[in-house]
């Protein structure tokens, strides 16, 4: 993996990141295939949108289709026919969100699978393992989210665990010689100043080829979040990409990146799109609304999206209130052309040294529906 810092407008960065599967321009927002799968798109979907990198999550595909089935495909790429860069979440979130069904100790972690009840074992070496046999181009460190509200106390020992269990990764990530992989470390600690920075120094020290901001997004209000990431992200080198992890509202893009992040993901996006809550420039629009019923414009006139082009508000309308399985299809294509144009506009305004406007004008539109 090698990044190139290309420009920077403030904290603002654009850049781009060249990976075994191909070149990434940054800022970027990732589509997440928790599954191998982006819900209710292809793969062809993707490529025709501008899809760069997609997520896939180490826990769920170790637990299906497993390791031994992607390994036999040739990883992950072979498996899901997808050319293009591909990123692994640890599972140390999906831990995080079983907690009823988990036992954390110094080792790693204890899950009950939520597919058979069958119980496992997660150790950051088995986690980097995973991810090898998965063939991502970026794994992640294992690590340990806690809940919103923590006590002090608790963070703190969740923070050294996390800290940990990255030595640990790390060691196991060249142990196996996975130069092809890039491996990120994941700074946590809540919303505590101290234990975030603690966390961001012992890792910048470990010298990870990228670092992600974890433990966001998880309950705390948006100032906490993005004064966690104006604490971490000047700490992080500059030469190396910076991830902020499940942050994927628009605004909240545009918030990150004038913070100096580089690369985004969420489920936002396609979940809203399932649910009928669909980005335009002009702010959310809920098409199961009754006022689009005869609404025979386009969802969005600025956007220039397979679905834009072509269907009226007044059809989506009609499909999400008929049930029909195009709805999902659709409704998801607009949303994530929708992120990764705004990622790209970022990216352009940046280099012509124009963040800021860019930002302002997009979020004045944005707010007034």
């Amino acid at each position: 993996m090698r990044f190139d810092l290309e420009a920077t407008d403030g904290a603002a960065r654009a850049g781009v990141l060249h990976l075994p599967h191909g070149a990434v321009e940054t800022p970027v927002f990732m589509p997440v295939g928790t599954q191998a799968s982006v819900k209710a798109l292809s793969q062809e979907d993707l490529r025709t949108i501008g899809a760069a990198i997609i997520l896939g999550n180490a826990y769920h595909l170790y637990l299906r289709p497993g390791t031994d089935t992607l390994e036999a495909a040739g990883g992950i790429h072979g498996f899901m026919n997808w050319d293009r860069p591909v990123l692994t979440d640890s599972g140390g979130f999906q831990v995080f969100s079983l907690k009823g069904n988990t036992k954390i100790t110094k080792d790693g972690v204890t899950f009950q699978s939520h597919l058979d009840g069958s119980r496992h074992l997660f150790t950051p070496e088995r986690a980097v393992d995973i991810q090898i046999s998965i063939g991502a181009d970026i794994m992640m460190c294992f690590d340990e989210c806690t809940d919103y509200p923590v006590p002090w106390e608790d963070a703190a020992a969740s923070m050294a665990m996390t800290v940990d269990w990255a030595i640990r990764c790390k060691a196991r990530w060249e142990e196996r010689e996975a130069g092809r992989q890039a491996l990120f470390g994941i700074v946590q600690g809540s919303v505590y100043e101290d234990l975030r920075l603690t966390c961001a120094a012992a890792l910048v020290e470990m010298g990870f080829p990228g670092y992600a901001i974890g433990g966001v997004s998880v309950g705390e209000s948006k100032e906490e979040m993005f004064e966690a990431v104006s604490w971490v992200a000047p700490m992080l080198p500059r030469e190396k990409p910076r991830y902020l992890m499940g942050v994927g509202t628009p605004e909240d893009l545009l918030s990150g990146i004038a913070l100096g992040i580089d690369m985004f993901d969420c489920v936002l996006p396609t979940r809203n799109a399932r649910n009928g809550s669909l980005f335009t420039s002009e702010g959310r629009v809920n098409i199961k609304n009754a006022r689009f019923a005869r609404d025979f414009g386009p969802l969005d006139a600025a956007c220039g999206c397979p679905v834009c082009a072509v269907y009226s508000r007044a059809y989506l309308h009609h499909l999400f209130r008929a049930g029909e399985i195009l709805s999902l299809r659709l409704n998801t294509l607009h949303n994530l052309f929708f992120m990764l144009h705004l990622a790209a506009g970022a990216r352009e305004a940046i280099r012509a040294g124009r963040f800021d406007a860019f930002r302002g004008t997009f979020l004045q539109r944005y707010a007034n529906v």
